[in-house]
């Protein structure tokens, strides 16, 4: 469907003023439809992406300010996304051993099986290859690198 259509729309300014809509349209549809994805598994986009990171970083800790820094969504905040994490058994924290103020964040069995159950049974990948070739995926890609400069 045309981007003129879905937002209502009669015209833009320019194509570099609809080329900004259309991202920050996608961005909104693509969050969506990820949502619909994980919502049965009990945990957040903003979740998800911190698990993800932590997996990443397994077995090694990460900090808050470390994946304050990889997290997506700038806006989020950390801290209170780890206690949720945390409460559901997710994570786990613990002190840093050579920063008193830090904290070791780790993520915890019980997250990596999320994952991995996630992993065997959703692809993220699926949300864009209905409508994408491979090779337009990558050209997307090269695309949004050379946007952000």
């Amino acid at each position: 469907m045309q981007l003129q259509t879905e937002t209502h729309t009669s015209r833009f300014e320019s194509g570099y003023q609809q080329a900004i809509v259309n991202v920050l349209f996608t961005y909104a549809w693509c969050i969506d439809r990820l949502k619909q994805v994980i919502t049965p598994y009990d945990i957040t986009t903003q979740q998800f992406n911190i698990l993800r990171i932590l997996r990443g970083q397994y077995p090694n800790p990460s900090t808050i300010n470390l994946l304050r820094h990889r997290m997506l969504d700038k806006m989020s905040d950390a801290s209170r996304i780890v206690e949720r994490l945390v409460q559901k058994g997710l994570v786990v924290k613990s002190a840093n051993g050579s920063d008193k103020r830090a904290v070791d964040i780790l993520i915890s069995e019980k997250g990596l099986f999320l994952l991995e159950q996630m992993d065997r049974e959703v692809s993220i990948s699926d949300i864009i290859s209905a409508n994408l070739t491979e090779a337009e995926a990558e050209q997307l890609n090269l695309l949004l690198d050379k946007m952000r400069g």
